[in-house]
Order: structure tokens, then C-alpha cells, then sequence
């Protein structure tokens, strides 16, 4: 039996709005699109947490014994200012400011995209498509739309018709929103507005003569629209109708809706199985903002240089403080929460180093309530994951698993027989949990902390035997340091210091 098949994954639906068991269009695979960055700046703390969230998901499934292939999106082209069809491309307004060629902007902030989730430790997707690279495929299939009359081209700009898809679909399916009201609301047309209804989208626009990225098109020289890109990029690598498309909450509508009516009115039914959104970072209370102030960039969380943080904190610390909010709630960044989190983090990096040291056969024995007590630890990390991928309740045990890791590790624990089998599931489900499931790896600062410790109380103990003068000993405290690469320097006032040799 498949671990998918003995805990079977239950995951809140967008598009229902309910809890719903998952089940895969093939059994065993699962096809999952995630909207990516659009790489026009630095990534923001916000975008982590949304990488994050889907990198806990496919992380669990494959642990469950899933195949999965994940598609993450590169955004290059198309995304315009205010997340509309209106202004200048996001990529080539910082080209223009900065001088530089649009593809130099891309490759910076894709490369800085990339080291932010190295240094989240959030693995790389299995296909990280780039919308440049499909623009024939964009271009085809607006062609379609055209032709199946849900679309409508006005002086060389394509707009995809709301109206009409609505007369046999449902415009508004995921987010809730009324198509009526959204067509009265934009009732009035601004007098250059070429569109029909307000409520209608683009999926090619002409391009201005000013405009720096373009392709040929049958409409003429242009770019293709923002939602368009994911549309075609999801269905290309995953099929006309896959698993689990996700993202932050902030793309429900207008983009994840748009993806709906062009991939339903194109291929004529529905994308995807089940949306799953992640929800927003606020500070203080506050939302997260560049205007207010309190927005964060990695970097500044790491180092600490942010007048909003005390300290620095370590990728491992942020990543642990995320997992222990819901996905779907929202997450309120404090040096308090922080602090607790280092804390929290700490006690079950400690506990993973000793687990990995810890063999059954070096116990005393494990009675069997103890034994029955370690395996249910085990099971309810599994039901907890596979509950909408639970990563605060997964913790919680975990922080119990920690308590007995330590408990078994003392010696406390006076017991008499086990089943090795027990034992060997309760230190892997650990292991695997902290290391492949929530990527929670041994924090090399808390590492760094324990070796600089350990030599300070050798440090101490060399000053004592030397004032005893025990030279003796005191040499071969020194020696010994030495032969591991740890040399010590002796002072002035008999102070010591230690450097590392590489």
C-alpha cells in the first residue's frame, strides 16, 4: 500500500470552498502550476511565503509516494502596472529607467528570485517555463478564442469577450464575483477605452511606439496579455486539465479567474481540479507594504539591518516561523513571533541532530506504552500533513516527538523491550518530516553557537590548569585543538583566543 493510499490528502478547495478529498486526474501522479514571480525587482518576504507554501505541498507528496511533476513560471513579459491592460510593461519601465536592455532586468532579478528560494532552501520546480519562450503558442491560442468567437480584435489588440463566455459559462466561478454587477459597475467606457465591456481583458495588445518588447503577431506588432501567459505555459506542461493550480491569495481575481475563461472557453472545460491559495504577510498587525514602510526584504531579515527588527534571524528561523501558521491564514511578522520562533526552531534542530546519532539497539528497551506512544507520534504526523497539508499541528507534534527524543537520549526512560520496527519508524518519520517534508535542515548558526561554546569551556579549562600549572595538560588541551584544525592563541593578560583553520 502506497503512504498516499493509507493517509489520503484532504486539501481546501478555492473553487468550492470547501475541505475536499484529493483525488488525482491519474492515480498517483499529480500535475501541479503554481504562478510564479514576475522578475522586475528584488523578491519580497511576501513572495517566500507563497513559494514556500507550495514547496511544503509537493515536498509531502512526494513523501506520500506521489509522482509529481510541479510547473513554476518565470513572468518576463506582459504584466503591466496596477495589474492591468493599461501602462507600461512592469519589466520594460525598469529597463527604461535604468538603460538597460529588458533581458538584462530578467536575468537579475531571476537570478536574485532563485537565491532567495536556495536560501529558503525551497527546491526548484520541475519545468520553470518563461513566457517569452511561448509567445507562438500565446499567439494560437488567441487565434482559437477568435475563432470560437470569445474573442475580438480592435486596432491590432485582442480582448477576450466576458459577455459572451458568460451566456454559457461562469465568469466570476472562483472568486465569487458577480458578473451583472461587474458589468454595470463598468458600464461607463472612458472615451480611448477600445474594449466593449470594462469587464472584458486583454490577451494581445498592440504595442506603443515606445514600447520595448514586441513580437509580431496577425494583429501586428504587440505582447501577449498577463493571464494569457499562464494559460498556455499550465496546459502546455500539464494538460487541458490538471490537479492543483496554486498562489497567493492577491491573484484569485482578476488573473486565476481570467485563467479559468480562457482555458475553459478554449479546450471547453475546466482547468483544474483544485485551487489552493496562500494567504498575505502582515507586520504589527499591519499590512505588508513598500508604502507603509514595513515591507522586508530577505537580506534585511538575515542581517537584521531593517528598523523594524531587533536582530537578524536565520533563512532556517523565517521558515520555521512561516510553517507554523496555516497556509490559508495570515501571518503577522514581530520581533516577538521571531524570537520565539529561533527558540522553537532550536529545540528541534537540537533534537535532530540526536535522533540521527540515536540507534535502538543503545537502549535500554522501550516498554510497550512507551512503544505504542512513539508510533501514534509517527501516524499523527501523517494525518496532519494529510489534512490540508497542516504544517502548524505537524509541528506540534513534532516539538512532543523532540520531548522524547531527549527523554530516550538521558536515559530517563527505564524500559525493558521494543519493537525495532517501532523505533526505526518513529526516528525516520522525524527525520523525514523535519528535513524532506518542511525542509527544516540544521541550522548552521545554532551549529556555529554549539562549536564556539564547546571551545570556550575547553578555553576556560586550559586557563584553570595553567594556573594550577598543570602545563602538561594544558598542552595538550592546545595540541589536541590543533590536530582537529582549531588553533589557540594565547594573549595578553592570559587571554586566549581561537581561530579555525580551514
Amino acid at each position: 500500500m502506497k503512504l498516499y493510499e493509507k493517509y489520503p490528502v484532504h486539501l481546501s478547495n478555492s473553487l468550492s470552498g470547501e475541505k475536499e478529498k484529493f483525488e488525482t486526474i491519474t492515480p498517483g501522479f499529480v500535475g501541479m502550476y503554481v504562478c510564479g514571480p514576475t522578475v522586475y525587482n528584488y523578491a519580497h518576504l511576501g513572495n517566500a511565503r507563497t513559494f514556500l507554501t507550495f514547496d511544503t505541498i509537493s515536498r509531502y507528496l512526494r513523501f506520500i509516494e506521489y509522482k509529481v511533476r510541479y510547473v513554476r513560471n518565470i513572468t518576463d513579459v506582459g504584466h503591466l502596472e496596477s495589474d492591468a491592460d493599461e501602462g507600461e510593461d512592469k519589466i520594460g519601465k525598469k529597463a527604461r529607467l535604468e538603460q538597460l536592455e529588458p533581458m538584462e532586468i530578467v536575468k537579475r532579478y531571476t537570478e536574485d528570485f532563485h537565491s532567495m528560494m536556495r536560501q529558503f532552501n525551497i527546491l526548484p520546480p520541475n519545468i520553470e517555463p518563461t513566457a517569452t519562450a511561448h509567445i507562438i503558442e500565446q499567439i494560437n491560442i488567441v487565434k482559437k478564442l477568435i475563432d470560437l468567437g470569445l474573442a475580438y480584435e480592435v486596432n491590432g489588440s485582442v480582448y477576450f469577450d466576458v459577455k459572451k463566455y458568460n451566456q454559457s459559462h461562469h465568469y466570476g466561478i472562483l472568486s465569487g464575483r458577480n458578473i451583472e454587477e461587474l458589468m454595470e459597475s463598468g458600464r461607463e467606457l472612458d472615451s480611448q477605452d477600445e474594449k466593449r465591456e470594462k469587464v472584458d481583458f486583454a490577451l494581445w495588445k498592440k504595442a506603443s511606439p515606445q514600447h520595448i518588447m514586441r513580437w509580431p503577431s496577425p494583429w501586428g506588432e504587440g505582447f501577449p496579455g498577463w493571464h494569457i501567459e499562464c494559460t498556455v505555459m499550465s496546459t502546455k506542461y500539464l494538460g487541458e486539465t490538471f490537479d492543483i493550480h496554486g498562489g497567493g491569495m492577491d491573484l484569485k481575481f482578476p488573473h486565476h479567474e481570467c485563467e479559468i475563461a480562457q482555458a475553459t472557453g478554449a479546450n471547453g472545460r475546466a482547468p483544474v481540479k483544485y485551487w489552493v491559495h496562500s494567504n498575505m504577510l502582515t507586520v504589527n498587525g499591519q499590512k505588508m507594504s513598500k508604502s507603509l514602510g514595513n515591507s522586508f526584504l530577505p537580506a534585511e531579515l538575515f542581517t537584521g539591518n531593517h528598523p523594524l527588527l531587533q536582530k537578524g534571524y536565520s533563512p532556517m528561523t523565517v521558515r520555521f516561523f512561516m510553517l507554523q501558521s496555516h497556509y490559508s491564514s495570515t501571518l503577522d511578522f514581530s520581533n516577538e513571533a521571531l524570537n520565539a520562533a529561533e527558540k522553537g526552531f532550536k529545540k528541534l534542530s537540537n533534537a535532530l541532530s540526536l535522533i540521527k546519532n540515536l540507534n535502538q539497539e543503545k537502549q535500554e528497551g522501550i516498554n510497550s506504552e512507551l512503544s505504542k506512544q512513539l508510533a501514534l507520534l509517527a501516524d499523527e504526523c501523517f494525518k496532519n500533513m494529510s489534512d490540508d497539508f497542516n504544517t502548524a499541528k505537524t509541528l506540534a507534534v513534532l516539538f512532543e516527538m523532540a520531548s522524547r527524543i531527549n527523554d530516550l537520549k538521558s536515559g530517563t526512560l527505564k524500559i525493558n523491550s521494543i519493537e525495532k520496527i517501532i523505533f526505526t519508524t518513529f526516528k525516520s518519520t522525524y527525520i523525514g518530516m523535519m528535513e524532506e517534508v518542511l525542509g527544516l535542515t540544521e541550522d548552521a548558526s545554532i551549529n556555529n553557537n554549539l562549536v564556539d561554546g564547546t571551545i570556550q569551556v575547553l578555553i576556560n579549562l586550559r586557563k584553570k590548569v595553567r594556573a594550577d600549572k598543570n602545563f602538561a595538560l594544558s598542552d595538550k588541551i592546545r595540541d589536541d585543538l590543533k590536530a582537529i584544525g582549531i588553533q589557540l592563541k594565547d594573549g595578553k593578560d592570559g587571554e586566549m583566543s581561537y581561530e579555525i583553520e580551514n
